[in-house]
């Protein structure tokens, strides 16, 4: 089992450094992109490329994943997080915005009375299968039992640590709209949800809501959720703009010039959430490291800054700590202010917690 789990979890990384892609298309699926300017020659495509990848370069990530060092990628005791309850959430005044971080990339919002979910993984593991793959480190601070009804669940993209297939089987019946980029419908489809509950967005296309704007933007990255469906369904962010907050969730990303173009377009905001995780020198393009995501965070106009996509699964090669480590020494060489809230941490966007290096309390002496 365990040389089973070494060659999946080698799979995996390859696959977050996006060197897993087919290209193949069904006509289906083809004429589903056609309304899409990021759709060329049968598949959607970054507006800023990324660098091709060789079958030397997949033997390269092999042998640097079989030989690398594995200490600390995951912590060896048990991360603190605050348990929520559904009475705590409906305590919360329906006329302001509050945010709680669940862990990894998934975030509750409350939007003046509004539930929303952004990409929400509550699975034990970031996989295809129930018993193998990237396990949590740390439960959810709430079950979706446990939540109240769900008015809209975002979906940046639809790898396995932020598209949840039981998540989304057990959303269904508590969620009255699914928002998702092109092609990603298909699968909710597939697990029950309705099509009139689901709303698909290119780069760019936005909607008014009763709360806020909500508009999807431009990402540098992939999709696929195996070997035969590479880039068949479109990845992206998320804008979020109420009459009095405006928020970013960045999904995932490598650096890329549309952070300045959606800046310009929606900025400035007062709180971005930022990938800061599972990155890595051999796969720069896809996914950034911290110092590409404080100035990711710079030119979105941010005010505020939450590194999202750490603490949760192990899916690269650095330590579990080390990514807010990194970004927050950044952040305070750069003046920039950041936010590191333990998971289940209920927060205003108009007063967000202050830095706060909890994990340090959990590194190695």
């Amino acid at each position: 089992m365990k040389i089973l789990t070494a060659i999946f979890v080698t799979v995996l990384v390859l696959a977050v450094g996006g060197f897993i892609v087919n290209q193949s298309l069904s006509a289906t699926e083809m004429a589903q992109g056609q309304q899409s300017s990021h759709y060329h020659n049968g598949r959607f495509e970054n507006d800023q490329p990324i660098q091709a990848n060789t079958f030397k370069t997949f033997l390269k990530v092999m042998a640097r994943y079989f030989t690398a060092d594995k200490t600390d990628h995951e912590p060896d005791v048990v991360l603190p997080i605050n348990t929520l309850t559904r009475e705590q959430l409906e305590a919360l005044s329906d006329d302001s915005f509050h945010l709680v971080k669940l862990g990894h990339s998934s975030v509750l919002l409350k939007v003046y009375g509004e539930y929303w979910l952004l990409d929400p993984v509550f699975s034990k593991r970031a996989s295809p299968f129930s018993f193998m793959g990237p396990k949590r480190f740390h439960p959810t601070p709430i079950s979706i039992d446990e939540l109240p009804p769900i008015d809209k669940v975002l979906i940046s993209h639809n790898h396995y640590d932020h598209l949840d297939k039981q998540s989304i089987k057990q959303l269904v019946g508590k969620t009255r709209q699914f928002l998702v980029p092109m092609g990603v419908e298909g699968d909710l489809r597939k697990w029950g949800v309705a099509e009139d509950d689901i709303i698909s967005f290119d780069w760019w296309q936005d909607i008014t809501t009763k709360n806020a704007l909500i508009a999807f933007t431009p990402s540098r990255h992939f999709s696929g959720r195996s070997f035969s469906d590479g880039n068949k369904t479109l990845w992206g962010s998320w804008v979020i703009k109420t009459g009095h907050e405006s928020v970013y969730f960045s999904g995932d990303s490598g650096y890329f010039e549309g952070f300045k173009k959606i800046g310009q377009k929606y900025g400035p905001f007062d709180l971005t959430l930022i990938e800061t995780g599972a990155y890595d020198n051999m796969w720069p393009d896809v996914h950034m490291l911290p110092e590409q995501s404080v100035q990711a965070h710079i030119d979105l106009q941010g005010k505020t800054m939450i590194p999202v996509h750490n603490g949760t699964f192990n899916l690269a090669l650095h330590t579990w700590y080390e990514p807010l480590e990194r970004v927050t020494q950044l952040a305070a060489q750069h003046d920039i202010a950041i936010s590191t809230p333990v998971v289940g941490d209920i927060m205003q966007i108009e007063n967000l917690v202050k830095t706060e290096h909890w994990w340090q309390a959990y590194m190695p002496d």
